[in-house]
């Protein structure tokens, strides 16, 4: 065994994260889960939404036989929603070619949608205890620094570099416990900010820490300014509360959700509520424009919302239009900015 891994089991057993839901037990499933819903998320956001998630669909045969509104709805709020998506998919994959359970085999786990070699190697070593490389966010920083990495780790060259790295630390035994290892290390010691490196296990042999490089490694991507975006929703309810929600597109920002109707301007709003509705424009009352950001872009939010005296102009619900009521919106699948301003209306 490394050196390297030798410490960090070391501190794992002595300060690692031990009580984590999807630790007890550690099946596919549930590491599945957990790593899907990581990805870009802190764990103390996920832990909540894994409980509820799993209290809801405790299996994959679960998972596949859901409708998408059903699993969008207990994923509203953790962002990223090609995750859920890709989750969705890989669980019916799964159902029609593995016997509705997730593949033993890399490559016939790595080839579902959403799972990549860094997860389908998370998965692999927690739930199966394979001898099997890990590369997230927190393990490159990692490596980064231990070992002194010049360059943004995203790039093919670097990345490939760490690739190298990461499997050669890697211990003949203790797999489950070594991955988590690395991942919690990352988390909650090598940090992005204010690193705890006074009390780090391995800072005696990590060439940032030695030669004062810390704060630079790893080295940030060239970035540029955020374009910005403006978009004008339509908050429209009626006598009855109940608010009218359009499905987003397949594919783009917040693919698949229900959301309030958008459009760019006053014209076409105007044509929309007319079309749609039945609505007066001019009778709607513009609300403070508040921004969301991603991580591409900036999102400039001007809601407008009109309250209907009564609802015999309006056309019926159908597939991509629908009334719902506010003490259901929970039951639908919400961007977060937009569940935030229906659930605190001014």
């Amino acid at each position: 065994m490394s050196g390297f891994a030798q410490h960090l089991l070391a501190w794992f057993d002595r300060d690692g994260r031990h009580d984590l839901p999807w630790q007890h037990p550690r099946s596919p499933y549930r590491v599945w889960l957990s790593e899907i819903m990581l990805q870009q998320t802190q764990v103390q956001t996920v832990i909540p939404y894994f409980t509820r998630f799993l209290d809801a669909l405790p299996t994959l045969p679960d998972l596949a036989a859901a409708d998408t509104d059903r699993v969008m709805a207990l994923w509203a709020g953790l962002g990223y929603y090609a995750r859920a998506r890709n989750l969705h998919r890989a669980a019916q994959v799964c159902v029609q070619e593995h016997g509705g359970e997730l593949p033993a085999d890399f490559q016939a786990l790595s080839a579902l949608p959403g799972i990549g070699r860094s997860t389908a190697g998370a998965i692999l070593a927690q739930a199966h205890g394979q001898r099997i490389a890990i590369l997230d966010g927190n393990v490159k920083r990692t490596l980064a620094r231990y070992h002194g990495v010049e360059g943004w780790p995203g790039s093919s060259p670097v990345e490939k570099k760490l690739w190298q790295i990461a499997e050669s630390h890697l211990p003949e035994s203790r797999m489950a416990d070594y991955t988590q290892a690395i991942m919690d290390f990352g988390a909650t010691l090598c940090t992005r900010h204010d690193p705890a490196c006074v009390l780090c296990p391995l800072q005696h042999d990590c060439v940032a820490r030695r030669e004062g490089r810390v704060e630079q490694l790893p080295e940030s991507k060239p970035g540029k300014p955020l374009p910005e975006r403006r978009t004008l929703m339509l908050w429209v309810e009626d006598s009855q509360g109940r608010v009218l929600l359009t499905r987003r597109p397949p594919k783009g920002v917040w693919a698949g959700l229900w959301s309030l109707p958008e459009t760019q301007g006053h014209d076409q709003a105007r044509d929309w509520l007319a079309t749609n509705v039945g609505a007066d424009f001019d009778a709607g009352e513009d609300l403070p424009v508040f921004e969301h950001v991603f991580s591409h872009y900036r999102l400039h939010i001007g809601p407008r919302r009109w309250r209907l005296a009564d609802a015999e102009s309006r056309k019926g619900d159908n597939a991509d239009l629908r009334w719902q009521p506010r003490q259901q919106l929970h039951e639908l699948g919400l961007p977060a900015p937009v569940k935030k301003l229906l659930g605190n209306p001014p």
